[in-house]
């Protein structure tokens, strides 16, 4: 006797939903996205308000799909573009199915509870992301963990190592099994809703916050102003780093040009690798006044939307 196949026998719903990263400046959430994506698509830097945009990218499974919302870390703002970047951050936390909150081994401070109190009701679950595990001993790691889940009621508590991928894949099938059933809202290939050129740019802007001194991070913006094929398969590219203060401008570009020419060395590299083409780099360097207390400037670097 022939059997018919039961087609809905195996049949999984497909799942998809967002999941918003916050936590503190600098505890490694656009290193734990690159991870988990197992590509960079965010920049990654020891310096404070690293990320400034909210940047969406997408996880695809044969099952489900992620959308990681990245957003600028908490802090006291200090310019417009601060509380630009504070608001960005707040926004988020409505639009998520999951959030994710991200500290490293330690004891809560100021900045976690202030978090903690902007999420605490939310009608959705939050997981505790411990990262860095990789520089803490076990038993370290149990007591810091019994102190945050003392600060809130978490749905789950899952230390990683950004670094050393520990843990990723278990962060990762955890989200996957609190998203709701839906639709893919991306395709299977794409894996941020930013352009190459905004990507680009923020490489650029990567190596300059990896190879100059700390009074240069926070007032440096990059735009990217024309990219354009050339013959055997070469790509030129022309970007603009715009600076705060004349001082700056003289460290950016070093003696002779030396700190440049690294910067676009750096770059490339990276760059070349997003676009699987030989890059040809043009860095130039101009100075902007105060330009993080303008809104038109802000508009202009895109920081916020123009009328």
């Amino acid at each position: 006797m022939e059997l018919k196949e039961n087609k809905n026998q195996d049949h999984v719903p497909f799942k998809s939903g967002f999941a918003s990263l916050v936590g503190r400046t600098n505890v490694g959430k656009s290193t734990l996205i690159n991870k988990m994506l197992r590509q960079k698509v965010t920049i990654m830097s020891d310096k404070a308000q690293t990320t400034r945009h909210k940047i969406q990218m997408v996880y695809t499974s044969e099952n489900y799909q992620i959308v990681f919302l990245d957003t600028p870390g908490f802090h006291k703002p200090q310019h417009k573009l601060g509380r630009h970047m504070v608001d960005v951050a707040l926004g988020a936390l409505k639009e998520m199915n999951i959030l994710l909150f991200v500290t490293e081994p330690g004891p809560p401070g100021p900045g976690d509870r202030y978090i903690l109190s902007q999420i605490k009701d939310l009608k959705v679950p939050v997981f505790l992301i411990i990262n860095k595990i990789d520089k803490v001993n076990r038993q370290d790691l149990l007591n810091i963990t019994h102190q945050l889940q003392s600060e809130f009621d978490f749905a789950e508590t899952i230390p990683v190592s950004a670094l050393t991928g520990d843990n990723v894949d278990t962060l990762i099938s955890q989200i996957a099994r609190y998203l709701p059933e839906g639709p893919k809202y991306y395709p299977d290939d794409m894996v941020t809703d930013r352009p190459e050129r905004f990507i680009i740019g923020e490489f650029i802007r990567e190596k300059v916050l990896q190879f100059t001194m700390q009074e240069i991070p926070h007032s440096i913006t990059v735009m990217v102003e024309e990219i354009k094929e050339r013959p055997q398969n070469v790509v030129f590219i022309a970007a603009t780093i715009y600076l705060e203060r004349d001082s700056q401008k003289k460290i950016v570009i070093g003696k002779n040009g030396s700190m440049l020419k690294k910067i676009g060395q750096y770059a490339r590299q990276e760059i070349e690798q997003l676009l699987g083409s030989v890059i040809y780099l043009d860095l130039w360097v101009k100075v902007k006044k105060d330009w993080r207390n303008k809104k038109e400037m802000l508009r202009t670097f895109g920081y916020i939307d123009k009328d």
